[in-house]
């Protein structure tokens, strides 16, 4: 039997690239999948086809190999339009189940030259269109799970997409480097919040793949670029098998986990991690002191 036959499965900027790969995937292991995307160019500009939003193709191709799908063209940092995906799924399959939170732009600049209009435009389709999805899922299953008392709550997943830069840091991405970072935590919090009490799996992840946004930024262009022969370490299918698995019921990953997918590598992060600690001894700091403590901050200290 297909690893999540009878799910259900919404996927956020589902129409190119990495979305596109996550919906084919999960539509090929039995889920029923909602491809949401606005349709919108790099830069989140309208952009239309004759043949309908990049979602239709995608949902005509699930379509053609037996699998069930619709479109959605709600935007997903917009409270509403995040609702109506929500109830979209609902209204379609009947529930959801898996939320995998894709969708993203950019406005690259180095941070002296970034208007507020770029930093602000990125925050609101990275963070906040994380949230508006995660916020309309959870209610959703907070209330399913109230419908049901006497009954385990039955299992949500979250999978949200955090990156290499938002980890690790990028020069002329700060923006997106910032929401990014910020998507790993709201992926753990999500974790605290709802893991225990709502039986919901939270991760994030940071894939590195050929799409529009490396392709369009100076940072990643010429590394992703495909090559003539061999393995193609950056093509966007390589990451999709790890998102079905993180999906499925079988998954044993910990909750809460972050994890970098490149190529044929999963590596697992903690991009917050206490190490050193320096006291003052039952008083209070004093310019003096914390000159003579400073060296156990170090990164080269070692501890005793």
């Amino acid at each position: 039997m297909s690893r999540l036959q009878g799910r259900v499965a919404i996927v956020t900027g589902g129409g190119r690239g990495l979305g596109r790969s996550y919906a084919l995937a999960l539509a090929g292991e039995g889920a029923a999948v909602v491809v949401n995307d606005l349709g919108g160019g790099l830069h989140g500009e309208s952009a239309t086809a004759p043949t309908g939003t990049p979602a239709d193709e995608v949902v005509r191709e699930i379509r053609a190999r037996g699998g069930r799908a619709v479109a959605d063209a709600s935007d997903v940092a917009d409270w509403d339009g995040a609702h109506r995906l929500v109830e979209t799924a609902v209204g379609e399959f009947g529930d959801v189940d898996i939320l995998v939170n894709n969708a993203g732009i950019l406005r690259d600049r180095m941070l002296v030259n970034m208007s507020a209009e770029e930093w602000d435009d990125v925050i609101r389709v990275h963070l906040r269109g994380h949230f508006c999805p995660t916020r309309a899922v959870a209610a959703h299953w907070r209330a399913r799970a109230r419908a049901n008392p006497a009954e385990p709550p039955r299992e949500g997943v979250l999978i949200h997409t955090t990156s290499i830069s938002g980890l690790f840091g990028s020069p002329g991405q700060a923006n997106y480097a910032a929401a990014k970072s910020g998507i790993a935590t709201f992926s753990y919090e999500c974790h605290l919040e709802l893991h225990e009490r709502l039986n919901v799996r939270s991760y994030a992840i940071g894939p590195s793949a050929r799409t529009r946004l490396t392709e369009n930024s100076p940072a990643a262009v010429d590394a992703v670029a495909q090559p003539e022969s061999g393995f193609d370490f950056f093509d966007p299918d390589n990451v999709s098998p790890f998102v079905v698995w993180l999906a499925g019921p079988q998954c044993t990953a910990p909750s809460g986990s972050v994890y970098t997918v490149e190529g044929d590598e999963v590596t697992l992060v903690q991009p917050w991690t206490a190490t050193r600690k320096i006291k003052a001894g039952n008083r209070r700091w004093t310019l003096e002191l914390l000159d003579a403590a400073a060296p156990g901050l170090s990164a080269q200290s070692v501890s005793a």
